[in-house]
């Protein structure tokens, strides 16, 4: 079996660290002590200073890992300070749409989010050919304006594109001021204000993300002016929506965030039914696997957006459709365009 060490110092050379780059692993109350040991020696081999920043937790959000935004770096001026000195971080706290994480990237420090089960991160280390195929679907989404998704189901919604920049992950961030995410695999972008517009239709075997559940009995979002309306079903899987959003009394965990689509073909749709150890996971495989239409509702700071509520949904939709200004890019789970598929 390969060892964490020889696996992270994979990551690292993919991520350009090296000789004259320092690296700073941040953890909280010394959780992931392994990876922030196993990074920390990848990066001395590879000839870089590095040091590790650890949080005592602040108790903020109050919400576990259901819970994005707020992290126990708020205010802490010193540890901000101190991780924007470096070239890259590796985040194994999760900072991820939290002002801090912002600001620590406009500084021009890059930075990579790692908590994931090890078995996860060494079965979808990344690759440079993945990064070529995120990277063309990038630019065909930049440039469309609009966005239609239809599926068997009975989803039919169209975006409004334009204000808001796409981003690509692929898994490793050489680039300064650049987030990236290991594992991942799949590119998105967000729609105008207020130019979402249609229905969504959650169906059999979607999966909704945090709530690490496979769809059993469809679920109908309908979808005006950019917010969910309205959560129609009669089943169980509607029920729990429905309570699991009301639960956050904010009403802004109803707007649509981002939308993207899955290019990872090493990632596996099943590996929720399938993982012995899926309640240590937070669900990479689901959101990135190959052809996924990647719908989410919540926050947006993380495309330049305000809203900052701590309710975040990704639902990976498989078997749908997707155009870009009448471009066929996905169809029914299937990728389209040659440069985004395998070799």
């Amino acid at each position: 079996m390969t060892s964490m060490l020889e696996v992270f110092r994979k990551e690292l050379e993919l991520c350009k660290v090296g000789s004259g780059q320092t690296l700073a692993v941040l953890t909280e109350d010394g959780n992931r002590q392994d990876y922030a040991d196993a990074f920390l020696a990848a990066a001395q081999e590879l000839g870089a200073s590095a040091f590790q920043l650890n949080l005592s937790r602040s108790g903020q959000g109050g919400r576990g890992d259901r819970a994005v935004g707020a992290t126990s770096l708020a205010g802490n001026r010193p540890a901000i300070e101190a991780l924007k000195s470096a070239d890259i971080v590796i985040d194994l706290m999760f900072l991820l749409f939290s002002e801090e994480q912002i600001e620590i990237t406009d500084s021009g420090t890059r930075m990579l989010l790692v908590v994931e089960p090890f078995e996860v991160l060494s079965e979808l280390l990344p690759n440079e050919t993945l990064r070529k195929r995120v990277e063309a679907g990038g630019e065909r989404l930049k440039n469309a304006r609009t966005m239609r998704i239809t599926s068997p189901a009975g989803t039919d919604v169209t975006y409004e594109l334009g204000k808001y920049p796409t981003l690509t992950e692929y898994g490793y961030t050489d680039e300064p001021g650049r987030w990236d995410h290991w594992p991942s695999g799949f590119l998105f972008t967000q729609g105008n204000d207020e130019g979402v517009n249609g229905t969504v239709v959650i169906g059999t075997g979607d999966i909704i993300f945090p709530l690490k559940r496979y769809v059993v009995d469809p679920i109908t979002l309908t979808i005006e002016k950019s917010m969910v309306t309205k959560i129609s079903g009669d089943g169980l899987d509607a029920a729990i929506m429905r309570d699991y959003m009301e639960s956050y009394k904010d009403p802004r965990a109803y707007a649509i965030s981002h939308i993207g689509w899955g290019l990872n073909e090493l990632a596996r749709w099943s590996q929720l039914a399938t993982s012995a150890n899926i309640g240590e996971e937070i669900g990479m495989h689901g959101r990135a696997f190959y052809g996924n239409v990647l719908f989410s509702t919540g926050p947006n700071t993380e495309l330049g957006g305000t809203n900052d509520t701590m309710c975040h949904l990704d639902i990976p939709l498989k078997g749908a459709s997707l155009w870009l200004d009448g471009d066929h890019i996905v169809d029914l789970g299937k990728i389209v365009p040659k440069e985004m598929q395998p070799a």
